[in-house]
Parts: structure tokens; C-alpha cells; sequence
């Protein structure tokens, strides 16, 4: 029951506001590790048991598995890791040239207010 005068909190709302720490990455960190993904990518394609079993076998869904082979198809374990790396300092890149960008808009808006 509600007490008078709260708000009932959402759900997740506690999982949202902690769930990035300054300087960490925002990318969600995948449980499996390169040599996993292209293990599990080569065992499918060897064509041995159905893509399903193999999914099953790991804990994985087929979806995922299809989204691997997609990304993923052809490269090696080095490939996938500098793939993956790449990708997070793209992601950080893109994140300080969108606070740049803020910055200089608000340098701009001091800007017209003075003159």
C-alpha cells in the first residue's frame, strides 16, 4: 500500500540511475569471451549437429547466434577482440564530440546574450 504523499517508484529505477559509473563504458559487456563466439561460430558451421543443439549446448539463443555469424563470420579470435575494441572507442569518440558540440552551443548562447 502506498503511504500518502509518495510516488510509488518505478521498477528499475534504481538500475538506471547506477547503472553507469564515471568513466566506465557504456557498452554492455558481453558474457562471452572472443574465443567463445568463434568457437561456438565454427562448431555451428561445421554443420556436425543443428545450429539449435549447438545453441542449446552453450546457453545461447539462436538469434544471437545468427547476430554473431552476421558481425562476426570469417574473423578470428584477434579479429573479433579489435572489432570489439574499435567499436568502444567509437563509442567514447562519439560521446565527446556530442559534449563538445554542447559546449560550444552554450558558448554560443553566452554569446548572443552578451551582445
Amino acid at each position: 500500500m502506498w503511504r500518502l504523499g509518495r510516488a510509488p517508484l518505478e521498477l528499475g529505477q534504481w538500475k538506471v540511475e547506477n547503472r553507469h559509473k564515471e568513466g566506465q563504458s557504456e557498452m554492455k559487456k558481453s558474457r562471452f569471451t572472443e574465443e567463445q563466439i568463434v568457437t561456438i561460430l565454427a562448431e555451428g558451421d561445421r554443420g556436425e549437429r543443428t545450429i539449435g543443439d549447438v545453441c542449446r549446448g552453450h546457453g545461447v539463443s539462436e538469434a544471437t547466434f545468427y547476430n554473431w555469424r552476421k558481425r562476426f563470420r570469417g574473423m578470428g579470435v584477434e579479429e573479433v577482440r579489435e572489432y570489439r575494441e574499435l567499436k568502444q572507442e567509437n563509442a567514447r569518440l562519439k560521446k565527446l564530440l556530442a559534449d563538445r558540440e554542447l559546449e560550444i552551443d552554450a558558448m554560443k548562447e553566452v554569446m548572443r546574450k552578451k551582445l
